[in-house]
């Protein structure tokens, strides 16, 4: 039994390493060439002779010594040839970075995006600077955004400066002219991280208004803290986004996405939420933090998720300049 164990772990590590290092070749250094395509799949007939090897004494130590060096080579060179970069052919509305500068109390954010839509890819990018005083930040809201079933969200944290001014951040892969976001491709080093900063009537208007295949089901949540707490997570924002602006990084689907890269963040606050499944199925994050109470718990779940759902608010508030006050004044969120 422990033979047959180990043969069954063998295998299964050569499956997935094999599987692992082709899409690795396949794919590059962001983008996919004739030559990589040919790698790639010799790569993976060398794989499955390795396997076949293992039912052959005699040649069973030579493939594995052999397929062993390959894949190192091709981790070696995955780990230290592909490197992150800001000098792509970015699409318009991720081609401005943000950045921070502080004087005391005030931070004054750069490239602010606030994108003028006419529909989902026609639109004009525009951007502004806004100075903003950290003794007015009130609390921070969560925004999930749902378009495949209830596991998987994108989140978006907004931070509240009061008199309904409210900066959003959302953590995206950084895509190229003319390239689509792949799940399989983002655990291959083949998007930048990007923190974008935005007006609300951007970043929560394209998925309330604009994005149509798929449709995209948004919720808002007031998450209950500290002004100290948001302080303290804006600050880190500001950090990351300035290390961001200065030295890229990739993004990865699993470990450096939209929600991940928030706990990460949200370690520089005392007490901070452990790390949880549900950090990973994004979906169930609202979920988490109800039972965490970061979200008030009056109201049975349910009923506070139901509440918190604003793309008919959001539709009807469209390009009104108080975007942001219109779709909270209709939810029901409790402090």
């Amino acid at each position: 039994m422990l033979k047959f164990i180990k043969v069954l772990l063998l295998i299964l590590t050569l499956i997935v390493t094999t599987a692992w290092a082709v899409f690795a070749v396949y794919f590059g250094d962001s983008h996919i060439s004739p030559v990589q395509t040919c790698v790639a799949s010799l790569f993976g007939l060398f794989g499955m002779a390795t396997l076949a090897a293992l039912g052959f004494a005699g040649w069973r130590k030579r493939f594995l010594v052999a397929y062993l060096i390959l894949f190192v080579a091709v981790l070696d060179w995955w780990l230290f040839a592909t490197k992150p970069s800001d000098e792509r052919q970015w699409q318009p509305d991720l081609a401005k970075l943000p950045y921070a500068t502080e004087d005391g109390d005030l931070v004054t954010m750069h490239n602010i995006r606030n994108v003028d839509y006419r529909s989902e890819f026609d639109y004009s990018p525009a951007y502004y600077t806004k100075t903003y005083d950290l003794k007015k930040l009130e609390g921070i809201d969560l925004f999930a955004v749902y378009w495949m079933g209830p596991a998987i969200a994108h989140t978006i944290i907004s931070f509240n400066f009061g008199d309904k001014d409210f900066l959003a951040v959302s953590i995206e892969a950084r895509k190229e002219l003319n390239e689509g976001y792949s799940t399989i491709k983002g655990f291959f080093r083949q998007y930048e991280l990007t923190y974008i900063v935005a007006d609300e009537r951007d970043v929560i208007r394209l998925r309330t208004n604009y994005r149509k295949d798929p449709h995209e089901e948004v919720y808002l949540y007031r998450l209950q803290g500290s002004r100290e707490n948001a302080r303290r997570l804006f600050l880190e924002y500001v950090r990351k986004i300035n290390e961001l602006h200065e030295k890229p990084t990739f993004y990865n689907t699993m470990l450096v996405n939209c929600t991940t890269a928030i706990w990460f963040n949200t370690r520089v606050i005392p007490g901070h939420l452990p790390f949880s499944w549900k950090i990973l199925m994004s979906g169930y994050v609202p979920e988490y933090l109800y039972e965490s109470k970061v979200l008030a718990t009056q109201l049975p779940f349910e009923l506070l998720q139901r509440q918190a759902h604003i793309n008919p608010v959001a539709q009807a508030a469209d390009k009104s300049p108080d975007f942001s006050g219109r779709i909270r004044a209709a939810i029901k969120n409790p402090q």
